[in-house]
Parts: C-alpha cells; structure tokens; sequence
C-alpha cells in the first residue's frame, strides 16, 4: 500500500472533490435539458410535429410515404441546392431523428431545436420569395413560408418548456405525478 503525505492526501482529496462537482454539474445540466411540466398541451404539439417530421424525414430518409429516399434527397441538396453534405445529411437527421424524438418525447429540445433548424433554412433559401401565403389555388409559383412560420413557433415552445407529460425525457429527469 502507497504512503502519501499530507499534502498528497489533501491533494487527492480535493481533486476528487473537483471531479465530483464536474459530475454533478453535468448531472444538473442534462436533469435542465430534460426537465418539463406534466402538462398535455406540450404532449399535443409535441406528438402532431413528431408525427409530421417523422414522415417527412421519412420520405427522405427512406423513401417511404412517396419520397425519393436518401441518395436523391442528397443529391437533389447537393446539385441542385448546393448546400455542403453535411448539412444536407443533418437537415435529414433533424427531420427523421427529430420526428421520433418528438414522438418519444426523447431529448426533445434537441428534437425541436434540429427541426425549427430546418424550417428556418428552408425559409431563407426558398420560401421567402413565394411571400407569405402557401400556394392554394396553384397561382404562385412557389409555397410561402406561413407553414414554416407555425412549426417555428410549435418547436420554440417544446425548446422552452420541454417535452410534457407521458415522455421519456420527463422519466429520465426523475419527474412524477
């Protein structure tokens, strides 16, 4: 068995301490990430966005629900929108993911953020010129951004207030009632 000084005791001792404050801080951290009132409302929007994200992602992840999958969804955001593939791979990661995130109520407020991401982009590159309203009639030639306006507004309350009730994130942060 090692001998130690004083010092080296104390040293130890304190460098334990640090390590256990670092430890406890990212428990807290993650414990705020998840955290989230037991309120239905945040479920509503949380499993509606889900399940819309998800089949989007879907369409482009997989190919399902008529969609092209993912080597022509990357082709289509690399060639033709230039956008770099990385961010052509996390546009489609946010929606896939994020839908099932959502779904789960599973790190929601990282889900949220990756869409509300997505919808800002698109906004920015695309439906900004097309105005305002969606193309009902088939006058426009181009989708406005009201859609994009919504989920943006949906994601920033499950960003803020969290996941709601009967979600994982409320089970992992240890809430009840």
């Amino acid at each position: 068995m090692p001998q130690y000084t004083t010092s080296q005791a104390i040293g130890d001792t304190q460098s334990r301490n640090r390590n256990s404050q670092v430890e406890l801080k990212e428990d807290s951290m993650f414990r705020k990430l998840l955290a989230t009132p037991n309120d239905w409302t945040l479920t509503i929007l949380r499993l509606i966005l889900g399940a819309i994200f998800f089949a989007h992602g879907a369409q482009k992840a997989l190919g399902w629900f008529g969609g092209y999958g993912f080597s022509a969804t990357m082709g289509f955001f690399t060639n033709m929108m230039h956008i770099p593939a990385v961010f052509g791979f996390l546009a489609i990661c946010a929606e896939f993911l994020g839908g099932i995130g959502l779904i789960l109520g599973a790190l929601g407020r990282i889900a949220a953020f990756g869409i509300a991401c997505n919808m800002l982009v698109a906004v920015l590159m695309v439906h900004h010129q097309f105005g305002l309203f969606m193309n009902w009639t088939g006058q426009q030639k181009g989708e406005g951004f009201e859609y994009h306006l919504l989920v943006l507004a949906i994601a920033a309350v499950l960003m803020i207030r969290g996941s709601g009730a009967a979600s994982v994130d409320r089970a992992l942060a240890g809430q009840s009632e």
